[in-house]
């Protein structure tokens, strides 16, 4: 057997797994495992002898042939990254899943590669921020976070999960404005109950009248059925009374969102409102239904799982700085930025993010619900990528110069010898072209399968991590590791 103990002869595999040689042989011909020689190096053909397998790249792929999930797995992908057997709620954990977010990546990636390559009390960028995964994650991992971002609901949406809280009070407030909120909905349901105990039914009508005129969104009125408006625009207008309000509109924007005249089965890209009450085939739960008529429902779900989320990372989250930015990042001042927090005049350790893939994504119209509720500034126009754009040829070279002007921004103030990651679907080939305008090399690529996609299907999908750092310290790290 060879001394590598993961990488042995067909043989050898073939009787530690229980298959037979030519099963062995028929995964090698379909790309399903890799070949190697006795030193655990990638080959594209052996001398006779010299062929090895990995072990653990077969036990992973005879795992998910268990699971069904085998079409997710190719030789050169890598065997850890997959996170096949993370189940939902470990890829959601805490605060991850405060509010859904088309496009971000499971913090158990982010946290492979933090762990790996840097350490507590380092500063770790995120330029393409998002929800604030990276952000999150690094700061449970005691390290200090900077994310920016263009949208200004991406960034209330990582202010709600960074925010340090008293859990009690927001227990309170959460539970409170429920509760007036649902006196409200207890008379539109015509369930009146203790409802007219506190108002009279002059003042209830003179509260939907008032509701109504301060409602001047066509789309809100559009895309939601009378009693779901009533009850958001109620919740949305008690929202000033409280303290945590970046928490409270995160919360109401995710029973917003799930509460819109559209099939169950597509939350994530609805392409019209359906009529109040007309039913139709729902490809989730396999039978007829009918679109939600109110926003209580979901309110009162993510109410008690807001509460317990924000204190279930509030066990874990360290004290390190969590910085939030709303800003261009190819023109954002970051020094400037930094000033008055506990980290301004230090240089940055290291950068991981994952920028917009070209043409996949609208990222503020993905949120058009929360903009149009809270009024928030869209700057659409300032997206790099969008899918409105497309994938042409343009779109691509526009892609490629937004993602280096960002890069060329930022690395001022990156170490020396400060590591970047990014996560890339990179189906264009536009990375090593983006590193080389931003004066970066490619020292190491990661590939790995996306699976458990939530909303967006269960298809093949792979992406890339591109591990970077400064050309003029290349051949220093040659040396140094």
């Amino acid at each position: 057997m060879s001394d590598n103990l993961d990488f042995v002869t067909i043989e050898e595999a073939a009787r530690i797994v229980g298959k037979r040689p030519e099963n062995i042989r028929d995964y090698i011909q379909r790309g399903r495992i890799g070949k190697y020689n006795e030193h655990g190096e990638i080959i594209r053909r052996a001398e006779n002898g010299q062929l090895r397998v990995s072990l653990k790249e077969i036990r992973i792929f005879l795992s998910l042939v268990e699971q069904g999930l085998e079409k997710h797995h190719h030789a050169g992908l890598h065997p850890e990254l997959g996170f096949y057997n993370v189940p939902e709620y470990q890829r959601t954990k805490h605060v991850h899943r405060l509010h859904p977010y088309l496009g971000k990546f499971i913090p158990q990636l982010v946290e492979w590669f933090l762990k790996r390559y840097f350490q507590p009390d380092n500063i770790i960028l995120d330029p393409f921020m998002g929800s604030g995964t990276t952000l999150i994650q690094g700061n449970e991992m005691k390290m200090h976070t900077i994310g920016i971002d263009i949208s200004a609901f991406d960034c209330l949406i990582a202010r709600a999960k960074a925010t340090k809280y008293d859990i009690a009070k927001a227990r309170f407030e959460i539970m409170e404005i429920e509760q007036r909120v649902t006196v409200l909905s207890n008379y539109l349901a015509q369930s009146v109950g203790d409802s007219l105990l506190l108002f009279s039914e002059d003042d209830m009508e003179d509260l939907k009248e008032r509701l109504l005129d301060e409602c001047s969104s066509e789309y809100l009125r559009t895309w939601f059925a009378p009693r779901t408006l009533l009850e958001m625009l109620y919740y949305r207008q008690l929202i000033p009374e409280y303290q945590y309000q970046d928490l409270l509109r995160v919360l109401l924007s995710r029973a917003v969102r799930s509460s819109r005249l559209v099939p169950h089965y597509d939350l994530a890209t609805p392409k019209a409102p359906l009529p109040v009450g007309e039913k139709y085939w729902c490809k989730k739960h396999n039978r007829y239904c009918i679109p939600i008529d109110n926003c209580i429902t979901k309110i009162h779900a993510y109410s008690g799982d807001t509460v317990r989320r924000i204190a279930e990372f509030d066990k874990l989250r360290s004290n390190k700085t969590i910085k939030i930015i709303q800003a261009d990042s190819r023109k954002v001042d970051l020094a400037a930025e930094l000033v008055n927090t506990d980290i301004a005049n230090c240089l940055i350790d290291g950068i991981f993010t994952s920028p917009p893939y070209v043409g996949q994504i609208d990222y503020h119209e993905q949120h058009i619900y929360a903009y149009e509720l809270f009024g928030l500034p869209r700057l659409d126009e300032l997206e790099i990528g969008p899918k409105k754009k497309g994938k042409t040829k343009q779109s691509q070279r526009e892609y490629v110069l937004g993602i280096a002007d960002v890069l060329r921004n930022i690395l001022p103030l990156l170490k020396p010898n400060g590591k970047v990651f990014i996560v890339a679907n990179d189906r264009f080939h536009l990375y090593p072209e983006i590193a080389r305008l931003s004066g970066l090399r490619i020292l190491d690529e990661f590939h790995r399968a996306v699976t458990n996609r939530t909303e967006q299907g269960d298809d093949p999908y792979q992406e890339t991590i591109f591990f970077m750092m400064k050309e003029n310290q290349y051949g220093a790290i040659n040396r140094s590791d």
